[in-house]
């Protein structure tokens, strides 16, 4: 009884690729399977990897559409213009902020304020003691290049709190730097060209979608 065509194709692929020369080292394995030696088009195997291969473009360009959703809008720089607590609780307002500050040599007092953010959301009492002793090196103590201005009174409550630290024992502190860089640095930060050009910017690309 004569074997059916499926079958002796079958055969013939099977005996191809073993007679084949053995794949030199270095060159890439060619896109086949166990069912389908010659690597067409409609194998199963080539079906899977092509849509891993979509699914894998489409993941980047995904990934590439989220980072710029994340760069402001026009409509959240705006909102930095009437609200500097606004501006200070979004990510990317503190970024633009902090550089204008850095160009002023005024940097720390955000640095200062962000660090008692933090701060205040420890409970851990040991975390609480590491924290409140590192802000005060670097932002309270006298001898330190990052020292941020607190009036005499401020500083004297820091010190007597430094004997049993606690989350909340920079409150006023924190209070007394926002408001130096609400009423001093803020109104210069909007007129100045890191937030227009920034402005000007987003506003371009409106224009242009």
């Amino acid at each position: 009884m004569p074997h059916s065509v499926s079958g002796v194709e079958m055969r013939k692929r099977q005996a191809a690729h073993i007679e084949a020369p053995p794949q030199a080292p270095g060159q890439p394995r060619p896109n086949t399977c166990c069912l389908c030696w010659c690597g067409c088009c409609k194998c199963l195997w080539n079906e899977d990897r092509i849509e891993r291969t979509e699914r894998q473009t489409c993941t980047k360009m995904d990934s590439i559409e989220a980072d710029e959703e994340q760069r402001p809008s026009l409509e959240e720089l705006l909102s930095w213009a009437r609200s500097f607590e606004m501006m200070l609780r979004s990510l990317e307002g503190r970024e633009v902020f902090r550089e204008f500050l850095r160009s002023e040599y005024s940097e720390d007092n955000l640095l200062f304020w962000l660090a008692c953010e933090e701060l205040k959301k420890e409970t851990n009492p040991s975390a609480v003691d590491e924290k409140a002793r590192i802000i005060y090196e670097d932002y309270v103590s006298i001898l330190s290049p990052k020292e941020v201005s607190l009036d005499s009174r401020v500083r004297e409550g820091i010190n007597q709190s430094l004997a049993e630290p606690s989350n909340m024992m920079y409150e006023e502190a924190q209070l007394q730097i926002y408001t130096l860089m609400h009423r001093d640095s803020f109104p210069r930060f909007l007129n100045s060209s890191v937030y227009r050009d920034l402005l000007a910017s987003r506003r371009r690309t409106c224009l242009d979608t």
